[in-house]
């Protein structure tokens, strides 16, 4: 598959308690072709993740109820989100802010403001870093279950 077939197929949850954040980053990944689905608070997010879970998660730190950290962490700990990618984009922008953010599990950090550029080059890095670590699991799988051949 094609590094586009991959982004073309991407899904990102978008959460943000900001709507003018959130309508901002939707219109902007859609526009680049991404499926996206928005969630309004942590709760929301980690309800959407369990419906159908995305292929990674932009999400806001500083929201009412549960914080951005806390819903990383929520899902690091389950078993069939842990491997989702999560981005923070987040005002918070001190080396402490980002530093817990890598060790709740989140795989990059985005400071708002931000630049459309760098977003979208984080977004395609790590969508495509997950679609390879995904697909090299399944073929491991597949050969550890003896169903499939070394071609």
């Amino acid at each position: 598959m094609s590094n586009l077939e991959i982004l073309q197929r991407s899904e990102i949850l978008v959460v943000d308690d900001i709507p003018e954040n959130l309508r901002l980053l939707m219109d902007m990944l859609v526009e680049q072709g991404y499926k996206v689905r928005p969630a309004i608070d942590g709760e929301q997010a980690l309800s959407a993740t369990k419906f159908r879970a995305p292929d990674l998660i932009m999400l806001d730190i500083k929201m009412p109820g549960i914080d951005g950290f806390e819903v990383c962490r929520r899902l690091k700990k389950c078993e069939d989100t842990r491997n989702i990618a999560v981005i923070f984009i987040s005002a918070l922008d001190q080396l402490s802010d980002r530093i817990k953010g890598f060790e709740v599990g989140g795989v990059d950090y985005i400071t708002k403001p931000f630049q459309r550029e760098e977003v979208f080059s984080r977004i395609k890095t790590h969508c495509i870093t997950s679609y390879t670590q995904r697909a090299g699991f399944r073929k491991e799988y597949t050969r550890a279950a003896g169903t499939g051949t070394d071609g």
